[in-house]
């Protein structure tokens, strides 16, 4: 939302015998602020004694401007236009000092905090996934915000957003899925503006970004079928915290398989050389003729063990995985994959900031996660 800035007029000039005020330095209030009331007598200008922790006044100080003006620049507030040469004095006094604002107090003026708490998740983070909250931090960062990850070891559910609560967010985004009504109720009490939930369902209270995985099983299984293959294995990983997104996608290619005549075959495997191999060892036996690895990392696991069975890819058995990463490309032959197209850090924290900003608007969803084949030489 656009900040309206309004100027008032200075005051009607004082007595003479009045004592004089000035404003901050390159300042311009949009409302009215009372001026720093100019010294009577010199100030060391330089760093706090050793040993001593540096405040806005010492800031003040070496810049030569107002605490109201350090407050003003170290905050990013839009109350006043600053200039960008009295910033930059600020700023730069601030590092020769080591000085940052102090996070509680700036809460208690704003009348909520600027934090921004991501638990983090209870399954394997890929690199898509770690791009991703990269890329959310990042944005999230240049809106003035600060990201906190808080583990989830020993705390589940509603019971997790009890633990969150006590940091006082001022927004919670939750991957994967498991929080509900009470636990958003809880941290909304708290002080949240904002709960974003990053799963396959919406949650009520929450704004809702929807990443149902079966549209990726759905693209896998009919790019096979348009490309002649008719039984087909799934692979499953068996590592816990997965199966929130390897169910979908093995949903996904039975739906887009249903009705044709083709199989479908689960193939649960851990994420290990041996696994692989002990499958690769019966492939035959099993009679596929292709595979969606549920990823790009087991198809590499994978396809490598087929190869050292004497399998062909893709010949006796086409290869697809999902996420394209760059691995993928330096495979022989190069994997066929599945692009997921997953929403911009931007977008996701724009998405926040209106939520905070106006913590009554009715919550949304969106469908945010698309899927389309990158088809290379593996199938």
């Amino acid at each position: 939302m656009p900040h309206v800035m309004v100027q008032i007029p200075n005051p009607p000039a004082a007595a003479a015998t009045a004592p004089t005020r000035s404003e901050p330095e390159g300042a311009v209030p949009a409302r009215s602020v009372p001026p720093p009331r100019a010294p009577t007598s010199p100030e060391p200008v330089g760093p706090p004694p050793a040993g001593a922790v540096p405040t806005s006044a010492d800031v003040a100080r070496l810049a030569g401007v107002s605490r109201a003006t350090v407050s003003y620049v170290l905050n990013n507030a839009d109350a006043v236009r600053i200039s960008e040469p009295t910033r930059r004095r600020v700023r730069e006094a601030a590092r020769e000092l080591g000085y940052v604002p102090h996070a509680a107090a700036r809460s208690l003026r704003a009348g909520h905090s600027r934090m921004v708490l991501m638990p983090a998740p209870a399954f394997p983070v890929g690199p898509v996934y770690s791009q991703f909250i990269n890329d959310l931090q990042v944005a999230l960062g240049r809106l003035d915000y600060t990201v906190v990850q808080y583990g989830t070891v020993g705390v589940h559910d509603d019971e997790a957003a009890r633990a969150w609560a006590e940091l006082r967010p001022v927004a919670v985004l939750v991957p994967g899925s498991g929080l509900g009504p009470r636990g958003v109720a809880v941290l909304k009490r708290s002080g949240a503006r904002a709960v974003v939930t990053l799963g396959p369902e919406t949650v009520e209270g929450a704004h809702a970004l929807l990443m149902d995985h079966d549209v990726v099983g759905h693209s896998a299984g009919r790019h096979l079928f348009d490309r002649g293959r008719r039984r087909v294995g799934v692979v499953v990983p068996r590592e816990p915290g997965l199966e929130a997104f390897s169910a979908p996608r093995l949903a996904g290619v039975r739906a887009a398989l249903r009705g044709t005549g083709a199989t479908v075959t689960e193939l649960p495997l851990a994420h290990d050389e041996g696994a692989a191999a002990r499958l690769a060892a019966r492939w035959r036996d099993l009679g596929l003729d292709a595979v969606f690895t549920y990823n790009d990392e087991y198809a590499m696991l994978l396809m490598r063990a087929l190869q050292d069975a004497g399998v062909r890819v893709p010949e006796e058995t086409a290869v697809v995985g999902a996420d394209n990463l760059m691995l993928g490309r330096l495979l022989r032959p190069r994997l066929t994959t599945v692009h997921l197209d997953l929403p911009s850090g931007s977008e996701l924290a724009a998405l926040v900031d209106r939520a905070v900003r106006d913590p009554a608007a009715a919550p949304e969803a969106y469908e945010v996660l698309g899927a389309s084949v990158i088809r290379r030489e593996s199938g």
